[in-house]
This record gives structure tokens, C-alpha cells and sequence, in this order.
């Protein structure tokens, strides 16, 4: 079951009407639902109208047809699908996207979560599709209708804790969720950027070993083959450790005014030879910027960041940087 928020205006939302004669109105699929904002109206598109709460209140019914003639207005050509959209990198993504006038579309299991911390925005494109990746049936191809361009930032923790609870596990969600998610993407999508890890090709090396007790970075590479097997175009971006944040608690506002504090400036290898951390802001940025940088395509990158200034989102820039990697390497 698909389900849909989007934060398109009333004057942006085509509705079944006199000036589309060729509409043929039928049975509603989608039923909206008002989310409550001081500058703008937002919608909650729910494909299956029995799932909606007592509470809910119907407002306007709309039609496939109505919803696909609403993608097509979009000021936009690019959709991006970000799976893992509320988590430490995912979310910074999403705001980034946003901030961009990027089209987004996320997959997710918790869709209060996106509520929470993306609602607000007033003048950009989202829309959440409620999905589990470890479940190949939550995979419907309607999700992936329109998609462009696939930004895959889930993972849990490399060690047992709270976050395992419900099958939240590494051979679940780096290993199943991936190649679940890979198999069900569609063959016109131009690109598809995973966030993995460094150490993943030296699991059997110390200190990597140590991370990969629980076999963390083992699925993580299994993702990868997966990946690089299935004839996707792709780019695999590999962090060292995660710092600044995670922003969990944060709305968007919060989010757009996060900084990389003084590390910002890049350091991008390959060959998995990079050890060190990497401001979530910086990872964010660099699933963004391999999206279009087209000699990225095919390739992996660790990366980390260090004191210094960095490129911001400077597209020449993080050309410079992804390039100076493949010549040393």
C-alpha cells in the first residue's frame, strides 16, 4: 500500500475538473488529508482510504490521473527516491534536496517521522511512500513511478542495541533491504548512489574486524555486489565515522541552518584506503553532487572530512575532488 505526502499548494494540485474533459473519474484512490501549516496548505495522500484513522476527515478525492498530471506540472524534471530519509544522513539529504527545489520522494516505514521533521516546508515537492525495504512485497511499482535518480542512505548499528529491535539487523537492512530495493527499482533510473562504508573489502583486517563482529561491513559489501551486478548505473559512496549529528530531534529549519563545524573541508579516495571521520553534512552532499557528475558512474569513493574550508555545494568544486581521487589512486 502506497502512501503519499506531498507538500504541493492547492494552486499546484491539478483536481478532476471541467477544463480536463478527458478524465474519467472513477472509484478515488488517493484521499487528502489536511497538515496543518501558518503559510501553506499540505496534503496526505492515503492510496487505501480503510487505512485512515476515525479521526480522519476526507477533503478531496483525487485520481491516479490527477496525481500523475500534477508530477508532470512539477517545476522539476528530477525526482530523487531517498530510502532511509529520517535517518543521520538521509534526513540532511532530504533537506538538502528541498533547499534545491529538487523534487523528492521518500521510502519509509514511520511516516509520522517525515511529518515531523519535513512538514513545514512550504515551497518544495515531497512526497512519502510508506515502505518497508526488508519486505519485498512493500515494494510496489507505483512507488517508483516517475523516479529518476535513487538515493539509498539506510543502516543500523555495527553492534547489538536497541536499534536491532524488530529485525533492524545488519543481514536485514544492508544486505535484504538493499537487494530487495535494487531488485524492485525500475531500468530508466539514471543513477543510483548507496551509502556504505569504508573497510568493507578488508572485513578480516584489524581494526575492521573488530566492526565487522556482528557482520556489518560483510552485508554492506553484499549490497554493493548487488548493486554493481544488477546493471543499474550507480555510485557508492563509502564514509569513514559518522560525526555532527545525528539532527533525529530537528525540524527542517533546524536542519537547513546545521554546519559542518570546522571540518569541513573533503578528502575523497578509493581503493578503500581512508581511515578517519566525516561529517554527515559531507556525506549528504556528496550522495547529492554524484548524481550528476557523470565520471562518478560505476565507481566506489570513501570519503572523510577534516579541518579546513570545504567545497559547500559547489558542483565544479566536488568535480575537482572526485576527480583528484581517481588519479591517486
Amino acid at each position: 500500500m502506497a502512501t503519499i505526502l506531498s507538500s504541493a499548494s492547492r494552486s499546484y494540485l491539478p483536481l478532476p475538473a471541467p477544463k480536463y474533459p478527458k478524465i474519467t473519474l472513477r472509484i478515488p484512490l488517493f484521499t487528502s488529508l489536511p497538515l496543518h501549516s501558518s503559510s501553506s496548505s499540505y496534503f496526505f495522500l492515503v492510496r487505501n482510504e480503510a487505512s485512515l484513522s476515525s479521526s480522519s476527515r476526507p477533503i478531496q478525492a483525487l485520481t491516479e490521473e490527477a496525481v500523475d498530471t500534477w508530477d508532470l506540472a512539477s517545476s522539476s524534471s528530477k525526482l530523487v527516491l531517498v530510502v532511509g530519509g529520517t535517518g543521520g544522513v538521509g534526513q540532511l539529504v532530504v533537506a538538502s534536496l528541498l533547499k534545491r527545489n529538487i523534487r523528492s520522494r521518500l521510502l519509509l516505514r514511520d511516516l509520522e517521522k517525515a511529518t515531523k521533521l519535513f512538514g513545514k516546508q512550504d515551497e518544495n515537492s515531497l512526497q512519502v511512500v510508506k515502505g518497508d525495504t526488508r519486505n519485498p512485497e512493500d515494494l510496489d511499482p507505483s512507488m517508483f513511478e516517475g523516479v529518476t535518480h535513487v538515493i539509498c542512505c539506510t543502516g543500523t548499528t555495527a553492534f547489538p542495541s536497541k536499534r536491532w529491535s524488530g529485525e533492524n539487523t545488519p543481514d536485514k537492512v544492508d544486505w535484504e533491504g538493499v537487494k530487495n530495493l535494487i531488485s524492485a527499482l525500475p531500468s530508466s533510473v539514471k543513477r543510483v548512489v548507496l551509502v556504505s562504508s569504508v573497510g568493507v573489502t578488508k572485513s578480516n583486517e584489524l581494526p575492521w574486524s573488530i566492526m565487522n563482529l556482528f557482520g556489518v561491513l560483510k552485508y554492506k559489501k553484499m549490497g554493493e555486489d548487488f548493486l554493481r551486478d544488477s546493471g543499474l548505473p550507480f555510485t557508492i559512496i563509502r564514509p569513514g565515522r559518522l560525526t555532527d549529528g545525528p539532527y533525529t530531534s530537528y525540524d527542517l529549519n533546524t536542519l537547513l541552518k546545521a554546519t559542518a563545524g570546522e571540518r569541513r573541508a573533503v578528502v575523497i579516495g578509493q581503493g578503500d584506503k581512508l581511515v578517519g571521520e566525516v561529517s554527515r553534512l559531507v556525506v549528504a552532499e556528496a550522495c547529492i553532487q554524484a548524481l550528476d557528475i557523470e565520471f562518478t558512474q560505476g565507481k566506489a569513493y570513501e570519503i572523510n572530512s577534516v579541518k579546513g574550508d570545504g567545497p559547500g555545494s559547489d558542483p565544479q568544486k566536488w568535480r575537482e575532488l572526485f576527480k583528484v581521487a581517481e588519479s591517486k589512486r
